[in-house]
């Protein structure tokens, strides 16, 4: 759900107003997180689920288009690098706090607490919200919202992501039927342009603005790469190993304690170093991940937490470098009228790239699982997460290259 909505919502803050935009998602995700916390019966759990990520698909487009309208060139990248340290710090505390929510209140109903803790954290993040985040300038009010691209685009979403969210529905053929409605969606866009319209996606950004494609495919392949890690690891420490919940997810701290530290200083060196330091920190990321999977095959399973938080934090380094730079990089030329509907495209191949990829690492896991041991399985696992960060490590400095080639041809002749 959340990824039928990034795009819309990230258009409806162009044009409504970011601000705006933000707080309709944030009451929203507190109401239904409130609502999953005290749902009577299953059906209204997974209402009010569905309610949480099309919230959570409005909020995120504001906050990269919020980035992008409040802070200069210079000053964007530490404003998404400290955006990168917080949500890395989420991502690490995320596991921790589920499990010791679960350890204190029980089995039985702790997890409505998980939901009711959102809604509290929600209701203050409203009220900070209200007294923190700036009224908009500068927005673009022309035009309107694209409903039948919105609508289009969604069906895009709905047939890649549902076979791979519900593998056991059936419904692959909605893969197949993929390119056609995206085919329908660009023929659509396109007409609007002819028509002086306003498109859901300005397509041309894709090729006008230098790195804007490319930071797309990167985000995709990086988010690839790592979705599925999450759940292999969980996996295999509460399988494989009998760990509990908590202990699973303090197991891969070192991973979030990386992508702090290097989020917030990287950010300061977003500006100077631009594509070099997305390459770096693929670089670093793909080398801890190849760490992790030796340490996973040599070291004993009573050990082996601890073999894995120098290679997993390693792999932090690196991807705290790679989030927000990589955004910064690809949203830094997007004209400030489309910035949240560029910002939502960014985010909608991540979604892709991580629901994609979630299905094809936890696939690799189990089949390997079925024939090895549980140590190779997830080390096949972690094996195709590394692929995805080869491919966006690749796409990274083949875009180096031709930015640098690029500059080169518009460079004036010596004198003399």
């Amino acid at each position: 759900m959340v990824g039928l909505a990034l795009i819309p919502a990230g258009r409806a803050g162009d044009v409504l107003g970011r601000r705006r935009m933000f707080v309709v998602g944030l009451v929203a995700f507190v109401v239904c997180s409130a609502g999953a916390g005290l749902a009577p019966n299953p059906s209204t759990l997974v209402a009010a689920r569905l309610g949480q990520g099309l919230a959570a698909g409005v909020l995120a487009p504001q906050n990269s288009a919020l980035i992008v309208q409040l802070f200069a060139d210079g000053e964007r990248g530490r404003a998404f690098g400290a955006f990168g340290a917080a949500t890395a710090v989420s991502m690490g505390l995320g596991p921790v706090a589920g499990g010791l929510v679960l350890a204190l209140a029980g089995d039985v109903g702790g997890w409505r607490w998980i939901f009711l803790g959102n809604a509290l954290i929600g209701a203050g993040v409203l009220l900070m919200a209200g007294w923190l985040v700036p009224r908009d300038r500068g927005v673009s009010r022309t035009g309107g919202v694209d409903v039948t691209g919105a609508a289009l685009l969604g069906g895009v979403v709905l047939c890649v992501l549902f076979p791979l969210a519900e593998v056991e529905a059936g419904g692959q053929w909605l893969l197949l039927a993929a390119p056609v409605v995206a085919a329908a969606f660009v023929a659509w866009e396109r007409r609007v342009v002819r028509l002086r319209g306003e498109p859901l996606v300005d397509l041309g950004l894709l090729v006008r603005i230098p790195g804007y494609l490319s930071g797309v495919l990167v985000g995709a392949a990086y988010f690839f790469g790592f979705s599925g890690v999450w759940l292999v690891f969980s996996l295999f420490f509460q399988l494989g190993l009998g760990h509990s919940a908590l202990q699973s997810g303090l197991a891969v701290t070192p991973f979030a304690v990386g992508v702090a530290v290097s989020a917030i200083a990287g950010g300061r060196f977003a500006g100077r170093l631009g594509s070099l330091l997305v390459v770096v920190g693929l670089a670093l990321a793909l080398v801890g991940l190849v760490a992790t999977i030796v340490a996973l095959l040599a070291a004993p399973p009573e050990v082996v937490v601890w073999t894995i938080a120098a290679p997993l934090f390693v792999a932090g380094l690196g991807g705290g470098c790679v989030v927000p730079t990589n955004t910064a990089m690809t949203l830094r030329l997007v004209p400030l009228r489309c910035a949240g509907s560029a910002g939502g495209v960014l985010q909608t191949g991540q979604r892709l790239g991580a629901a994609i990829g979630a299905a094809a690492v936890a696939g690799a896991f189990y089949v390997v699982l079925g024939i090895a041991d549980v140590a190779a399985a997830v080390s096949v696992g972690i094996g195709g997460a590394a692929l995805g960060v080869g491919v966006a490590l690749v796409i990274a400095v083949l875009d180096r290259r031709t930015l640098a080639a690029g500059r080169a041809r518009a460079a004036p002749p010596p004198s003399g």
